[in-house]
């Protein structure tokens, strides 16, 4: 944990979980957390969910420089976790901020779909959707059947129900369990 947070970034691409992705988004804004929504795949902002549900994005890909990020965060949905992981400018943005040691929080299809491809799951505990389960492996992860798992600076959860207990991590990790902790208990958690 330190005390001065740079910006994070969660990755919208067209087929993205809702509920993943604005839940989490939600929870770090009360936190106090600078984080912005990314549309990526796209030259506009507006970015479709998997259940039809539009979004607008507060930027674009092209829009961000993410060396300094505190977060890279990828919400899972199909085709959206397929989405992110084919663009190339986000997997070297991914690639990067591992590489760097920097933390990247991903749920749902995501771990196995965008992350597993990059490498950045050998060797790692981690969970995804269940149905997604031998791709991570295949990547060299650590499957662990929970609904979220922490190993280092990797968040991993397993799917839309757990979009909360995610995003408290995520808070856990960067501001410590009090201000998680006081964020859930105004959201009656």
């Amino acid at each position: 944990m330190n005390n001065i947070m740079n910006v994070s970034y969660l990755f919208l691409a067209d087929g993205f979980e809702e509920i993943e992705a604005l839940a989490t988004v939600d929870v770090m804004r009360r936190a106090g957390m600078k984080v912005y929504t990314v549309a990526v795949g796209s030259k506009d902002k507006t970015v479709k969910g998997a259940n039809g549900v539009q979004v607008i994005a507060d930027k674009l890909l092209c829009e961000i420089n993410a060396e300094d990020a505190e977060w890279l965060i990828m919400p899972g949905g199909m085709p959206g976790a397929t989405n992110l992981a084919a663009d190339g400018t986000l997997c070297d943005m991914i690639n990067k901020q591992w590489i760097k040691g920097g933390k990247i929080a991903s749920i749902c299809a995501s771990p196995a779909v965008v992350l597993g491809p990059l490498g950045v799951l050998r060797g790692q505990e981690a969970t995804c959707y269940p149905t997604f389960k031998d791709e991570l492996v295949k990547a060299g992860g650590k499957y662990v059947d929970n609904r979220v798992v922490i190993s280092g600076n990797l968040i991993t959860a397993n799917g839309p129900s757990s979009a909360l207990v995610f995003a408290f991590a995520i808070v856990a990790e960067t501001l410590g369990d009090d201000v998680a902790s006081s964020v859930a208990s105004g959201m009656l958690v």
